[in-house]
C-alpha cells in the first residue's frame, strides 16, 4: 500500500494549495491557540473551501471539550479529528467523525497504551512541552515496532527531505507528516523542502522501498 502523506501546521492557502499540487493526501490545521502554527477554525475554512476534492482535511485539538471539538468541526469544514494531547480512551470514541490519536514518544514509552485507544490511526511524534513541532526526532524502532502491531501508524516528528528515506526503510510505515522539518519559519512552509520530501515518498511509493 502506497504511504499516505500529510503536511501538518497549515496557516494560510498559498502553502495548501502548493502541498495538493504536489500530492499530498492530507492537511492539517491546528486548533490549539498556543501553537505557532495556530489558525482559527473560521480561518481555516476559508482555506478549505478552496481545495479540491479527496483531500483529507484535519484538524488537531489538545485536551479540548467535545463542544468546542465540534463547534471547531463545523465551523472549518474539516473531516478528521486529530486528538494531540492526554485525550482518554472514551472521549477519543466519542466523537463522531474520523478520529486520529497523537502519542508523544520519549525513551519510556509504553506501545500497549495504543491498544486502549479504537480510532482509526495512531500518530506517533517526539515527545515535547509544546506537543509536536519541535523539529526533533525520536527513537524510530519503537515506531516500527507499533507499525508490527497497529496497520495504521502515522510517523511525525523532525521528518524533512534529508531523513525521509530513513525513516520510509526503518519504520514502513501507513502514513508520514511533515510539519517543521519543511517552513521556512512556524506555519509558513518551504516549497522547495515540501516538493523534495515529497517526491521521496513518492519514489519510494513507486518502487515498493526497492
Amino acid at each position: 500500500m502506497p504511504i499516505k502523506i500529510k503536511i501538518c501546521g497549515i496557516t494560510n492557502y498559498d502553502d495548501a494549495k502548493n502541498a495538493v499540487s504536489l500530492g499530498v493526501d492530507a492537511l492539517g490545521f491546528i486548533f490549539y491557540p498556543k501553537s505557532p502554527r495556530y489558525i482559527p477554525p473560521v480561518t481555516a475554512r476559508e482555506i478549505i473551501k478552496k481545495l479540491p476534492p479527496f483531500v483529507t482535511k484535519v484538524g488537531v485539538f489538545v485536551d479540548e471539550n467535545e463542544t468546542f471539538i465540534q463547534s471547531a468541526f463545523t465551523q472549518s469544514g474539516i473531516d478528521t479529528v486529530q486528538l494531540h494531547g492526554n485525550e482518554t480512551p472514551e472521549f477519543a470514541h466519542s466523537i463522531s467523525c474520523t478520529v486520529v490519536k497523537a502519542f508523544a514518544v520519549g525513551p519510556k514509552f509504553d506501545l500497549d497504551s495504543l491498544t486502549k485507544y479504537k480510532v482509526a490511526g495512531y500518530l506517533l511524534d517526539t515527545w515535547s512541552e509544546s506537543y509536536g513541532g519541535s523539529g526533533k526526532t525520536f527513537d524510530w524502532d519503537i515506531a516500527r515496532d507499533a507499525a508490527h502491531i497497529h496497520p495504521n501508524i502515522i510517523l511525525a516528528g523532525g521528518l524533512s527531505p534529508t531523513n525521509i528515506r530513513d525513516a520510509l526503510q526503518n519504520v514502513a510505515p501507513y502514513a508520514v507528516e511533515f510539519n517543521s522539518g519543511v517552513e521556512i519559519k512556524p506555519g509558513v512552509k518551504n516549497h522547495y523542502k515540501m516538493r523534495d520530501a515529497i517526491a521521496i515518498v513518492r519514489n519510494w511509493n513507486s518502487t515498493a522501498g526497492k
